[in-house]
């Protein structure tokens, strides 16, 4: 069957911004999607969480936008909307009726032209109070929580930005002024610096003049600070170990590793190898862990790419009650090295594929990630016509690039292993341990 393109324009307005746009009347939706080329790894020393910040301050109001009316608006007329922080980016996306096309597009290009009119202390405070609460959420109050914070720092040495998480420190954030997140905006929040992408039932020409209204009279910044050489060994070096006791229910062992850069073909073979070791009930890890041995509760393995040196491969599995973590752990690392050492199956590869495919598809069929794509592909590789690549060169990989990936990435020099156990173990782990033998010896 042949896969689907993406049919769409290319082009610049004289102040470097990047406008994308994709017809597709099949429905009265169009999808806004505008990524900005800076997310925590633009952090400097002593300033870390900023990007992630300027997603909240995004929300607080602009020259002609009070605080909060971003969002009313746009529910208002009937669409949807957020941002998003990683480490290569920031993102803000709406969904609309098309007609409500222009609302979206004049929406985004006054808080890129007149954000700072409307920054305040008191919403610097406040931002500041959800991010800090944000990190207790997700971070530190939550079981295993703090798995990706650990992984990334072992992984990446404190030089690299990749060492901090988007959600940065407390205590950068606690001593950032006005002028400072100021600073950060007027650097970075460029039109020359971003990439702003239309899909769905939209007039081109409508598309360009309001693009051209709008955005057009904001100047570009010609002296965006680079990035710098992010470069690192393709392996750790050696295998670092971490164990956790934390307010969690169970053991589990996680397991993470330095992969290649996203883009990198061999990181296309990560992702197959993922889907035949942990793709769901048929994959290896869950055969024999879950349902076989019944020694977790589950597994995962996938990968998070990244275009700064390297990108992280990582996977966990939940120790079922009774069980030894030892013994987990340790038929976790087989089936990775078994899949280092012997090529997987036809039925295997197939499988995989497949799901990928269905995945690759699902996402295509959706105005919104379309257009979230165009804008990743433009910015991360002044390139987005790897919209139209990506699924064929996924159906390429063969057996032996996921034998030969996976034997450069899946070793013991090259992983970090965090064991996160219960802060009390359990009262009776004798007696737990005694009626997981009985169960297996009933079953």
């Amino acid at each position: 069957m042949p896969t689907p393109t993406v049919s769409f324009t290319d082009e610049r307005l004289p102040n470097g911004l990047r406008l994308i746009i994709a017809e597709d009347h099949l429905a009265p939706v169009v999808a806004v999607n505008i990524w900005y080329n800076v997310g925590s790894k633009n952090e400097v020393p002593g300033k870390t969480g900023f990007a992630h910040l300027f997603e909240h301050v995004m929300f607080q109001g602009s020259r002609n936008v009070a605080k909060a009316e971003h969002i009313a608006l746009v529910q208002a007329a009937g669409g949807t909307m957020n941002g998003t922080t990683w480490l290569d980016r920031t993102n803000y996306f709406e969904t609309m009726p098309s007609h409500q096309l222009e609302l979206a597009l004049w929406l985004e290009a006054d808080r890129m032209g007149t954000l700072l009119d409307a920054l305040s202390q008191e919403n610097l405070d406040n931002q500041r109070e959800v991010v800090k609460n944000e990190k207790r959420w997700s971070y530190d109050n939550r079981p295993y929580g703090s798995w990706n914070e650990k992984l990334q720092a072992h992984l990446f040495p404190p030089e690299h930005p990749y060492h901090h998480t988007t959600i940065g420190s407390m205590e950068d954030l606690d001593a950032a002024s006005v002028e400072d997140v100021s600073e950060f905006f007027r650097t970075y929040y460029a039109p020359n610096n971003a990439v702003l992408s239309v899909v769905g039932d939209a007039d081109p020409a409508a598309v360009r003049a309001w693009a051209g209204r709008y955005f057009g009279g904001i100047p570009a910044n010609p002296s965006i600070p680079p990035v710098g050489n992010l470069s690192l060994p393709s392996i750790l070096g050696e295998e670092r170990r971490e164990t956790v006791r934390d307010k969690v229910p169970l053991p589990r062992v996680y397991v993470g590793f330095r992969a290649p850069v996203f883009g990198d073909p061999r990181l296309d073979a990560l992702d197959i190898a993922a889907q035949v070791l942990a793709g769901g009930k048929g994959s290896r890890l869950h055969r024999r862990l879950v349902r076989d041995e019944r020694i977790a509760q589950d597994v995962a393995l996938f990968s998070l790419g990244f275009v700064g040196g390297a990108s992280l491969a990582a996977g966990w599995a939940t120790v079922r009650p009774g069980v030894e973590v030892r013994r987990v752990e340790a038929a976790f690392h087989e089936e990775l090295a078994r899949i280092a050492s012997e090529p997987v199956s036809d039925d295997e590869l197939e499988r995989a594929r497949a799901l990928i495919e269905t995945d690759e598809l699902g996402a295509l069929s959706r105005v919104e990630e379309r257009a979230d794509r165009l804008s990743m592909y433009a910015t991360l590789f002044d390139d987005p016509d790897l919209i139209n690549r990506m699924l064929p060169r996924y159906l390429a990989v063969t057996a032996a690039d996921i034998q030969a990936a996976s034997a450069g990435v899946f070793r013991a020099d090259n992983r970090i292993v965090l064991t996160y156990l219960p802060e009390q173990p359990p009262a009776d782990s004798a007696a737990l341990r005694g009626e997981s033998e009985s169960d297996e010896v009933a079953a």
